[in-house]
């Protein structure tokens, strides 16, 4: 993986007693860093050079990481570097979005072994869950001899799935059957694997933190443009969930002060479910998120209003959570075409500009790395960091 430009020091421990979690330090060094030599390990986590060589012997006698070919070509020995075994481990991430359900097998690299999407117009409780039984089972076959090596599942979907039944167009009866509906016990009874929960753009932003642009940045908001727009934290290199797991809520911010009528919300004005609705209203056809004709022909001036107002709605949102939070950047992702992505990025720094930052510091604005998956790829990443992370580390971001 990329290295980020300011990754801090993960400092091992040589006290005895410390086995796993120095264990842990050494796997995360090669997860962020990419393959090592044992010396570049040591000195990357305070480690002896005895210390780390132990720990890498035992290591890849777990199958957990593997020996590649020695560098030459430098003064002194040859070194071999140390890399993550691809097979050392697997995980399954699983999105319940209100519009699709994902289903992905990730391996201990972080490549991709399988993903499945399957699309639907509205989620039912039943039928959603059976469908997750079928994938899991799949994954099982496909496996094989592997399956022992298979960690966990991670679950992410929005925490209020039941919410804004008439703007996702939810029938009561499925909004209140998934606000009764624990997913995360529902999911465990179909599986002795342990499952990990995470709001669906709190798993977003662990993907994009791990492998993608936020190991770049010390405190930053992460927007994802979906069905409905969402956001997530992360606070001194470490995502940040808040009290009831929802940190980083943007969506649910208001757009105006309140009067006799409530303002609308964020979700109501910077959502592709809001384009969609302007696609109908203007008699179009409704075009789905990877569509590159939104940027063409008839659908080019409704989809250019959609930007204008989702992008000053985001500018709102980022000026007031930079006041709050003293933010270093902020990250956009989405489930739409890229070239939509960069056009609505485009869109939020010419609405930030119009903001007057006198007293706060303007954060930096950047594009997400990881694109359409990134909810399902961060469900995948959560059993990883339950069984191989430091403990209070996510995947190496110690102070």
């Amino acid at each position: 993986m990329p290295i980020p430009s300011c990754a801090p020091p993960t400092l091992g421990s040589n006290q005895i007693g410390m086995r796993e979690f120095n264990e842990r330090v050494v796997l995360q060094a090669i997860r962020l860093h990419g393959s090592l030599p044992k010396a570049e390990v040591a000195r990357l986590t305070l480690l002896s050079t005895q210390t780390v060589s132990v720990i890498v012997n035992r290591l890849l006698d777990e199958g957990l990481v593997c020996k590649l070919d020695s560098l030459r070509g430098k003064v002194g020995q040859p070194s071999q570097p140390i890399a993550l075994a691809p097979d050392g481990a697997f995980s399954i991430g699983i999105q319940i979005g209100r519009r699709k359900l994902d289903v992905m097998l990730l391996d201990f690299a972080g490549a991709t072994r399988y993903h499945a999407c399957i699309a639907y117009g509205t989620p039912d409780v039943d039928a959603v869950f059976a469908e997750i039984a079928r994938q899991l089972q799949k994954m099982e076959t496909l496996l094989g001899a592997d399956l022992p090596r298979l960690t966990g599942i991670g679950l992410a979907a929005p925490l209020m799935f039941g919410g804004w039944q008439q703007l996702v167009h939810m029938s009561p009866q499925d909004a209140d059957a998934w606000t009764r509906t624990s997913m995360r016990e529902r999911l465990q009874r179909l599986t002795r694997l342990p499952v990990e929960f995470a709001k669906d753009t709190a798993a977003a932003c662990v993907a994009e933190l791990v492998a993608g642009r936020g190991g770049s940045l010390r405190s930053y908001l992460y927007l994802f443009v979906d069905t409905l727009v969402g956001g997530a934290l992360v606070i001194d290199g470490q995502p940040h969930s808040g009290v009831y797991g929802n940190a980083g809520a943007v969506g649910s911010m208001p757009l105006a002060l309140a009067g006799p009528a409530r303002p609308p919300q964020l979700l109501g004005v910077a959502s592709l479910v809001t384009l969609e609705q302007m696609y109908a209203a203007a008699g179009l056809t409704v075009l789905g998120p990877l569509d590159e004709r939104m940027l063409q022909g008839a659908w080019l001036a409704v989809t250019e209003r959609w930007l204008r107002d989702a992008a000053g709605a985001l500018a709102f949102a980022i000026n007031g959570s930079a006041c709050l939070l003293d933010l270093d950047g902020v990250i956009v992702d989405g489930a739409m075409h890229a070239a939509l992505l960069v056009r609505l990025l485009e869109a939020v720094r010419t609405a930030m500009g119009r903001y007057s930052w006198e007293g706060v510091m303007k954060p930096t604005l950047q594009q997400g790395a990881i694109g359409v998956d990134a909810k399902v790829t961060g469900a995948a990443y959560l059993p990883l960091h339950a069984n191989f992370a430091p403990a209070h580390a996510l995947f190496l971001k110690l102070a």
